[in-house]
This record gives structure tokens, sequence and C-alpha cells, in this order.
């Protein structure tokens, strides 16, 4: 795959084939204040629009130029990945065919499935695909390869209803799906290639009825966390521990709590020299960290750690047989709520523990950025009606609807996450919404963007496996010099400009 992608990538770039890709195509008309690569995500707390009432879900009617019902008759197909995002969706398709006329044709499966399966579709190039849901890191690969369909080519025409309202997404999660296609580029210019369903921060959740019972304080450094983790192991007997983080042999496994760390530690996965990206996963503060992680994993994790996503990580937390967990913040969100686990109402939420040994305080915290998106695929007949699909599942009141009704948090558009209702709808659960604001001001993609994304990070996945659970290195620098290799190696077919 990565030879297909490089010698794609080069031709866009020698014959600007790609559209969007360098600056062809016309941006999307963004805030006065977002013009510049987004670096940090808008704080909610700092923002005062006010939504209209929750009662208002249904998208707005035909403004005056704009008709819902001009592509009434046409069918489209939608794959999306199982998430509460596509739930909300799901639930209303019936309304959005009869505002449209639209038919969808819809089906999920599960994220291990999922990208596996869309893969295979992008690469026939048969638009067999209309939409589909994607992360801002895979839209790096698949703008490269030809698959996305440059959005502003949309967004700035009369398919656009006035009421949907690019300028009230917030800045940082829109432009974090924006790139110029070449590769060391920061995300924030170029071309816009998916639209927000929702964000993420990953924060620590904790159960703040286990901790209090085993007397210990919730973690707020990185050697706190390590310490209850370490003193939580079988709290509950055999296959009961401190703290569940991702261990899979693939990307999902660094993107969250692993990556957050890292960048809050002040390490970098690449940097630009001499015209080549060069990986840096084998300096100092990157092999301090990841002393640390394979310590915490191995002394206060799961003890199936190398088997697990998200999905075992949550439900280890609902049930009550981790103590802790370091992930998305609404992973444990969803465990919280009334009859959503066992252990529902009984947690809390912390912060980025951020490492004092690293001469790190709170104002070092740093989450990466997670932003579940929809895209258009570039081989769509049905483009059209395919954007119609898309600017009514992304519009202003169908996030409130879900934001507020469907556990939808983290929604993308600054009314919503500024609303009473929205408020309200989290106001249960203990420090979630303090957590939120606070850890988004430095939230950000932290990752290099680049086409080979998941090849990198797969391989450093199975590096973190490798010293966890097997005696191959000899030490953590070893491993991370050879790491270092292999990334270089992905990576020595691209050039930054």
């Amino acid at each position: 795959m990565r030879k297909v992608l490089a010698i794609t990538l080069t031709a866009a770039m020698l014959a600007g084939t790609l559209a969007g890709c360098g600056g062809a195509a016309t941006a999307p008309t963004a805030p006065a204040d977002t013009t510049a690569a987004a670096d940090t995500a808008a704080a909610p707390a700092e923002t005062t629009e006010e939504a209209a009432p929750a009662d208002t879900a249904e998208p707005a009617a035909s403004s005056e130029g704009f008709d819902w019902k001009k592509f009434d008759g046409e069918e489209i197909t939608v794959l999306f990945s199982e998430h509460t995002y596509a739930d909300a969706v799901e639930e209303k398709l019936g309304e959005f065919t009869e505002k449209t006329g639209i038919k969808v044709n819809y089906s999920s499966m599960p994220e291990g499935n999922y990208f596996e399966k869309l893969n295979v579709e992008l690469s026939s190039h048969s638009g067999s695909i209309d939409v589909f849901m994607t992360g801002a890191y895979q839209s790096w690969e698949y703008a490269t390869a030809g698959n996305l369909e440059p959005l502003e080519n949309f967004i700035n025409t009369d398919l656009t209803s006035p009421e949907w309202q690019y300028d009230d997404f917030i800045p940082g999660v829109i432009n974090a799906l924006k790139w110029d296609c070449v590769p060391g580029h920061p995300v924030g210019s170029g071309s816009q290639w998916a639209l927000p369903m929702g964000w993420e921060v990953n924060i620590l959740t904790y159960n703040k009825k286990i901790l209090e019972a085993n007397g210990i304080e919730p973690p707020k450094t990185a050697e706190d966390l390590l310490e209850a983790s370490k003193a939580l192991k079988e709290f509950d007997g055999s296959g009961s521990y401190g703290l569940a983080v991702r261990g899979l042999p693939d990307w999902g496994t660094i993107h969250p709590a692993y990556m957050s760390l890292y960048s809050t530690w002040g390490a970098k996965d690449f940097e630009i020299e001499n015209g080549k990206l060069v990986s840096k996963v084998n300096s100092p503060e990157a092999v301090a960290m990841t002393e640390y992680w394979v310590d915490l994993v191995k002394n206060g994790g799961a003890p199936q750690w190398a088997t697990y996503g998200w999905e075992m990580c949550g439900a280890d937390l609902g049930a009550g047989k981790a103590a802790m967990m370091w992930d998305a913040d609404r992973g444990g969100y969803t465990q919280n709520t009334p009859g959503s686990s066992n252990e529902a109402g009984n947690m809390a939420f912390g912060m980025v523990p951020y490492p004092e040994s690293a001469g790190k305080t709170a104002a070092d915290m740093k989450s990466n950025l997670w932003v579940w998106s929809m895209a258009m695929n570039a081989d769509s007949a049905k483009k059209d009606a395919a954007w119609y699909f898309m600017q009514y599942f992304t519009s202003p009141e169908f996030m409130l609807w879900s934001g507020v009704e469907k556990a939808c948090t983290d929604t993308p558009r600054t009314s919503v996450l500024n609303s009473d209702a929205y408020k309200a709808s989290v106001a249960d659960a203990e420090g979630y919404y303090e957590a939120f604001a606070e850890v988004s001001k430095n939230a950000s993609i932290f990752f290099t963007a680049h086409p080979y994304f998941t090849e990198t990070t797969t391989e450093w996945a199975k590096t973190l496996q490798d010293l966890v659970t097997t005696n191959k290195y000899s030490s953590v620098q070893e491993a991370m010099d050879q790491l270092k290799a292999t990334m270089d190696e992905l990576v020595s077919d691209l050039e930054v400009e």
C-alpha cells in the first residue's frame, strides 16, 4: 500500500491532479481568526454564543434560493463505524428522507472491521460508497490517494443552506480536517477534506467509589498515576487492575493516552530535516516517556493488555474490573450514564497526568485530538445528494439534538457547546465539563501529517507490545532506536517542500 500511495502522491504533486492539494481549489470561508494552522482547539468555557432551544432539533426549513427537495428521488450509500455518533444519524434517517426525498442505504460495523472494509471499497475506485466516517489521520492517506472530494466545492455554493453556518464550527476542530497534502505541513490550511461529527480529548476517568475504598486520591501527576495503578492491582481479586489503556498492535493504541503523555513529556514523532521527515521516537524525552509507559502497563494495566482496544477498556471500567481508564473522555462518559453499566454514577473525570519528574506542570498538559468525521468519496456519482446528507447531519440543529438527547458529547459546534441545554445534559458527570474545558485549551493533533500514518503508528504499537510482553529488546532505548530506523524507511520516499 505504501508504494501505491507514494506513486499517487508523487503524481499529484507534479501534475496537480488532486483537486485541493496544493491550493488549486478555493478554501471555504472561515472566521477571521482561523486563517493559521489549528494548533489549539477552542476552549468551551471561553465562548459565549447560545444555541437555539433544545426542541428545535429538526433542521431549518428551506431558505430562499436553497431547496431541500432539489435531489428528490436520488439514492446514496453510507458506511459508518459503529459509534454513538453513528447511532444518532441512523435514528434520524427517516426524517432526512422525508425532508429531502433522498433514500439512504445505510450500514455500520465495528471499528476493527470498518477501516479494513472501507479501504477495500475506496481502493477499488468504484464509487460504491458515497459518504463514510473517517478520522483526521486517515484523511491524510485518503486525500493523497485521491479518495476524498474537497468540500469547498460545495460549502461556497448555493447547494449549502444559509442555516448550516460553517463559521459556527469550533475553529480548532474544523481546521483539523484541512490539509494541503504536503508531508510534514501542519493541518489547518488547504482543502476541507471532511466535516466533524464529534471530537474527543483524552483524559483520566476514575471510579471514585473504588479509589475511596482503597484510600487513594485521584491522580494528578504521572507519578501519582503510576503509584495508584500499582496499588490497585487485583484490588478486587484476580483480573481486577488499576488502569485501562489500549494495547492492540495498531494505530489506535498510539493516538489516545500514549500520544497525549508523549506530547506532554515534550517528545515528537517526526521533525523535518533537509527536506525529509526524520523520526524522533528515540529522543531522550521519547525514551523516558516510553520507559514510564512500559512500567505503568506491566504493573498497573490489564493482564491481557495486548488484546485491548477502546471497547474492552470501557467495558472493564463499566464493570468495575478497572479502577481507572485513560482514553477518550466520552468513553468514560458513556459508561457513567444511567443504566449503561454496573458502575454508572460512580465515575468522575480528571485531567491529563503530567510528569513532575520531567519538570512538567499542569500548564504543560496536552491531549492528542481525535475527530470522528464524515467525508465524501471522490468517486461518488451522487455527490450533490451526498452533500445534502452531510450538511443535514452536521447542522447546528441536529448536533444540538444529538448532543443533548443522544449523549453525543464533545460537539464540534460552538453554539451547541455553550447552550444551557448542552451544559445541563453533562452536569451530572462529576468533573467532565471542567476537565474537557481545561484540557481543550492545549488539545491538538500532535502527529506530523503524512500519508503513511497507519503504517508508522502500527510499527510503533508493535514495538510497545514487544516491550511489555516479550524480552526481544535489552532496553527501551534499543527498541526505540530500531523503531526510528523502521519509521525513517517507511517515509523515506516523501519529500517536504
